[in-house]
């Protein structure tokens, strides 16, 4: 990543991995950052965003790799790396520092101890630090500062969200990559990186959440006053739904993939009793010797729309934990395969009373179409990410971010190699 101006973003997904390339262009007085290429391909060895088979997860990360390297014609040495999954878990901490200097002006040194301090909680056995997030800080008795740095205190505060990861679930995903031959810049949360490239800053300074929903899990992330407030990975995603169709119409699981893509929606109400779907082409096409089948297009986005609403609730069930159900001005913002469901759009405003929209690409140069589609953006957030972690120009508050962990991977990696 560092030649040329590379940098890239790796989301491993449990049906598809995709892989997304920029690059920095000089563009009058300042770089630009500009998509080169985008690639995806069928994932193999993850199940509910997590690895269960280092050798297939390797090979298909191999293959993206090569996929965008032909496409792209520049190599790519490292990645930054999307990290999902139900394991992951976020908790509040505090932390709290003397001032160091003799004059009581706040530095970075100061800063940065009173975010180790907010670290040190008893983290399970298990368990590996991914995230330290300073949310506010106090200085003296003075609360709900965003950046302490150069005030006069004697005291600092610091209430930091501190998100965690399974040690095994990391330990696999990254001995699956680094055997490909990629290093990893470091290993980000994918809603929380994908927020990066959806949501601007006004959004989360009056309230956002990002919706990610994926095949096996959906994932979010909440913002108020510009600072993540709660992140959570639900088990539950869109193939939930197709198991749903698949059992109610008694079909094969890809024919009722494709009943619920082209014909499904989210809402019922809209149908009547007479609209049917005529099934028969599309089993000829996924090669199911079955009889000519008429559903009721009622029946299906009946069943549809049951679990989208669980979905939905289950969020909403997530912005109560933070007392903000319905209380986010500027809405819900949707990403993921899942999110370009027909209907799910209003049955999200029915369940959260919230805003909701499609989330897209906010500003990142590209010719090419495909990076604005919704199941792309995470691997975009992760190109965003990395590109504001490599710019030092982009502020102090991002680079506090991070809990050391990759570090730790690598001597854990080098000292498996003899």
């Amino acid at each position: 990543m560092k030649d040329n101006n590379i940098i890239a973003g790796l989301d491993i997904g449990s049906t598809a991995i995709r892989l997304v390339v920029a690059q920095y262009i000089a563009n009058k007085s300042e770089q630009q950052l500009q998509v080169l290429g985008a690639v995806t391909v069928l994932s193999e060895g993850i199940s509910r965003g997590v690895v269960n088979s280092i050798e297939d997860t390797t090979s298909a990360i191999s293959a993206c790799l090569e996929k965008a390297e032909r496409l792209i014609g520049v190599s790519v040495s490292s990645v930054w790396v999307g990290i999902n999954g139900p394991n992951l878990k976020c908790e509040k901490s505090h932390g709290v520092v003397a001032v160091s200097r003799s004059d009581n002006e706040i530095t970075e040194d100061d800063i940065r101890r009173a975010i180790e301090a907010a670290q040190a909680l008893a983290v399970p056995p298990n368990y590996e630090i991914l995230h330290v997030i300073p949310v506010k800080f106090t200085v003296d008795n003075q609360e709900d500062i965003k950046d302490p740095l150069g005030m006069t205190g004697v005291r600092l505060e610091v209430e930091a969200l501190i998100i965690q990861g399974l040690s095994s679930q990391i330990k696999n995903l990254t001995k699956a990559i680094y055997r490909t031959g990629l290093e990893i810049e470091d290993l980000v949360l994918s809603p929380l990186a994908a927020a990066e490239a959806v949501i601007n800053r006004k959004q989360k300074e009056l309230g956002a959440v990002l919706v990610n929903i994926g095949s096996a899990t959906t994932s979010l992330v909440v913002f108020e006053e510009g600072e993540l407030l709660q992140a959570a990975v639900l088990p539950i995603g869109s193939e939930h739904i197709t198991a749903d169709v698949a059992i109610g119409l008694r079909c094969p699981i890809n024919l009722a993939e494709r009943i619920k893509v082209e014909h499904g929606d989210a809402r019922s109400a809209q149908f009547t009793k007479k609209d049917e779907i005529d099934t028969s082409d599309l089993a000829k096409e996924e090669n199911i010797n079955d009889e000519t089948m008429v559903v009721s297009k009622k029946y299906v986005a009946e069943i549809i729309e049951a679990r989208v609403e669980e979905i939905f609730e289950k969020i909403d069930n997530e912005l109560k934990k933070i007392d903000r159900s319905g209380m986010l001005p500027a809405g819900v913002f949707l990403i993921g395969g899942g999110a370009k469901l027909q209907g799910l759009i209003d049955v999200a405003k029915n369940k959260l009373r919230l805003p909701v929209c499609l989330g897209n690409n906010r500003d990142i140069l590209t010719t090419i179409d495909k990076i604005n589609d919704a199941t792309y953006l995470t691997a975009l957030g992760l190109v965003v990410w990395g590109s504001q972690l490599s710019n030092s120009k982009k502020g102090s508050r991002i680079k506090w971010l991070g809990g050391g962990v990759i570090e730790k991977i690598k001597q854990w990696v080098s000292s498996l190699i003899p």
